[in-house]
């Protein structure tokens, strides 16, 4: 997924969820933040950032902060890419569990949730529950960084999907390159990672796969390895 008008800059800080000040050549620029997690093990002052810039002009702000560098790894942090890489790979064959759909819909009701994405395939219909992740400590990246009630009902609901004879996913796109590991963030988030793991008990296909990250692009990269 290709980004257009990518600037870089120097990142300052971050008054609320939504905004951030950065520098673009020695001037203060408000910027949205394409994420509403916490961030901060990324968001540092003095962090080098990348913008896109936003092709309205009625916008508030100019440019969304799309990526920044932890260290030397480069780490996309905008939450609504994740959907638009998974629903692309399926549909050019790139998920080996996913290939060959006869249809792929995005955003659909199912009970009190609204899943990711519905495939159907011969006779077989499923839901994919896509998250996003953006939290990496010692090589290995997790999910959640806040507690997420929302999400802890995405799973519960997949699990119910499957018991009403869906062939439903929970797909980890993590949002970084060479990461090797996935594991549920049990410290920050004990109610997600039991329920990811009843999700993995009761037969739900969960996968993980990293990311091939540029300034200006992300893809996905490689299927790794999901510790429960």
């Amino acid at each position: 997924m290709k980004y257009n008008n990518v600037t870089e800059a120097i990142f300052i800080n971050r008054p609320n969820r939504f905004i951030a000040n950065v520098l673009i050549n020695d001037k203060i620029e408000k910027v949205h933040v394409k994420n509403t997690g916490r961030c901060k093990e990324i968001l540092k002052k003095g962090t080098k950032v990348y913008l896109e810039k936003s092709n309205n002009p009625n916008r508030k702000t100019k440019y969304s902060l799309i990526s920044a560098y932890k260290g030397d790894l480069l780490i996309n942090i905008d939450s609504q890419i994740p959907n638009d890489v998974v629903y692309s790979s399926i549909l050019s064959n790139k998920i080996p569990e996913i290939t060959n759909v006869d249809l792929l819909k995005r955003e659909v009701n199912y009970k009190n949730s609204r899943f990711d994405l519905y495939f159907e395939k011969d006779n077989i219909k499923g839901f994919v529950e896509v998250k996003g992740v953006t939290l990496e400590i010692d090589g290995i990246s997790l999910f959640p960084d806040a507690p997420t009630k929302r999400g802890t009902k995405h799973i519960y609901e997949i699990i119910s999907s499957m018991e009403e004879g869906y062939n439903s996913y929970i797909f980890f796109l993590i949002q970084m390159p060479n990461i090797k590991y996935f594991k549920p963030n049990i410290t920050m988030d004990k109610e997600f990672s039991d329920a990811l793991l009843l999700a993995k008990e009761k037969g739900i296909t969960i996968l993980a796969y990293n990311s091939k990250v540029k300034p200006d692009e992300i893809n996905l990269g490689k299927k790794i390895k999901v510790l429960l």
